[in-house]
């Protein structure tokens, strides 16, 4: 391994990825510390377990000195950031996340996983097939995934790494897309819907950052592309000189009494995984991991025990009235897309989907129009928003008719307040009724499974 590094420190360790990096770095047998002005669980308990969590919590320059062999930069911390500024004065490598995850990984296989939606279940995917297979590779991936404690693996012998590219910046001195660290052999784009419009000001900005990925492919690579996304088609037909173009669209499939089944050569098989999306999401899976080994029997066998990631259209609890799912959505492509699989799994049920406006995009007027019928599949429509993360991000106020009117929905509901919503949600008839619950914060502080519970238990008529 070109890579030698033994001491590394990390300025912001807290996040979800930093710290997982953090942890699979003090596997490897690195010494490890790091900083932060917060760090909340499960990343907390996680440090402090292998003795990385910090004695206190703040930024601390003595902690930077001539011996670490590495800095690795978060994107939490900013430019001014004390001990980013004693490394640099001190002329320390500095790394962003996927700028040392690269140099752990510059003499494997690099396989990409990129898109505005999907790519996480993607790389789940992947993962879990190969895993099913007893094969050996290294991974980073952005959620947690059921048979792998981490959410980041770098060893010295995989010869194969796959990994979750994200478009957003890298971090506070590397102004770029994260994606765009790794010079992938081979890359997949699930989609492109614009997103992240606080570093993305137009849709063309955000469609370069994809469009430079595809073309940063080096001869012999491969490009995979969603070919029903009409920008992604434009962009993968584009000639690359050896690069292989490969297109793809959803695997067949039949839905029958809320359950999937997989057209095979074989015949019908039955998955947990469901909607179109999750479809097309398994058929490029499928198509990379043909390209890794796994035939397409293996890949089916594979497949039926295949839960989802976390937070992706995971089940919070059912009975036999009533199936309660969880999503990470907050996207507008995610949102639509979770909303129609969710309605097509159980056509005859009633749908209730609740979508919260969390992310700096989703709470912007200049974006909101977006989300135009994005919850039209759901038979009762309710979008909430906390005023407070409004006042905290130094946003106009949003009013409740000007909602309406960008979800095209009047029949929309609008809430405001957490306990009000909960207090409406458990007043409901949840007979022959589904609740879908979309976000990536926490409905103003929702115990999900506690919730979900709640619901369960109440009578029906």
């Amino acid at each position: 391994m070109i890579n030698s590094t033994k001491k590394v420190h990390f300025i912001a360790v807290g996040g979800a990825v930093m710290h997982n990096l953090a942890l699979a770095l003090h596997q490897k047998g690195y010494q490890v510390s790091g900083s932060d002005d917060e760090i909340y669980e499960p990343a907390k308990s996680r440090l402090e377990k292998v003795g990385i969590l910090p004695k206190e919590f703040g930024w601390f320059p003595d902690k930077i000195n001539a011996e670490l062999d590495a800095i690795i930069l978060g994107m939490h911390a900013r430019k001014d950031n004390p001990e980013l500024l004693r490394a640099l004065e001190l002329g320390l490598k500095v790394y962003s996340f996927p700028e040392y995850v690269y140099e752990q990984s510059v003499q494997k296989q690099r396989v990409v996983i990129a898109g505005s939606h999907g790519k996480t279940s993607i790389t789940s995917i992947i993962l879990h097939v190969l895993a099913y297979h007893k094969k050996n590779f290294d991974y980073l991936v952005g959620a947690q995934i059921e048979g792998f404690d981490l959410m980041v693996k770098l060893t010295e012998d995989a010869l194969i790494i796959v990994i979750e590219g994200d478009e957003y910046l890298s971090s506070a001195i590397e102004m770029k897309s994260k994606f765009l660290f790794y010079h992938p052999h081979i890359v997949l784009i699930s989609g492109i819907a614009w997103d992240h419009f606080n570093v993305f000001p137009t849709f063309d900005k955000y469609v370069n950052a994809f469009e430079e990925l595809a073309d940063g492919i080096d001869k012999g690579g491969v490009l995979l592309f969603d070919e029903t996304d009409e920008i992604l088609k434009v962009l993968g037909e584009k000639d690359r000189a050896g690069v292989e173009k490969m297109p793809y669209k959803k695997h067949p499939y039949e839905v029958k009494n809320g359950k999937v089944f997989l057209e095979t050569p074989n015949g019908e098989l039955q998955i947990e995984l469901f909607g179109e999306h999750n479809m097309k999401n398994l058929q490029g899976a499928k198509l990379i991991l043909d390209k890794l080994g796994i035939t397409e029997e293996m890949f089916y066998e594979a497949i039926q025990t295949f839960k989802g990631a976390a937070k992706r259209l995971e089940t919070l609890g059912s009975n036999s009235n009533t199936h309660i799912y969880r999503d990470f959505a907050h996207a507008p492509s995610k949102v639509g897309a979770t909303t129609n699989a969710t309605k097509e799994l159980y056509p005859n049920r009633k749908l209730v989907a609740c979508y919260e406006l969390h992310t700096f995009s989703s709470l912007n007027k200049e974006f909101l129009p977006h989300y135009d019928q994005k919850l039209a599949d759901a038979d009762l429509a309710i979008v909430f928003f906390s005023p407070h993360t409004l006042e905290m991000k130094k946003m106009p106020a949003l009013d409740k008719e000007e909602i309406k009117a960008y979800f095209g929905r009047e029949d929309l509901l609008v809430f405001t307040e957490a306990k009000e919503l909960e207090g409406f949600l458990k007043s409901q008839n949840w007979g022959q009724s589904n609740l879908l619950l979309m976000s990536s914060g926490t409905f103003g502080g929702m115990d999900f499974v506690k919730f979900a519970e709640e619901i369960l238990s109440l009578p029906v008529s």
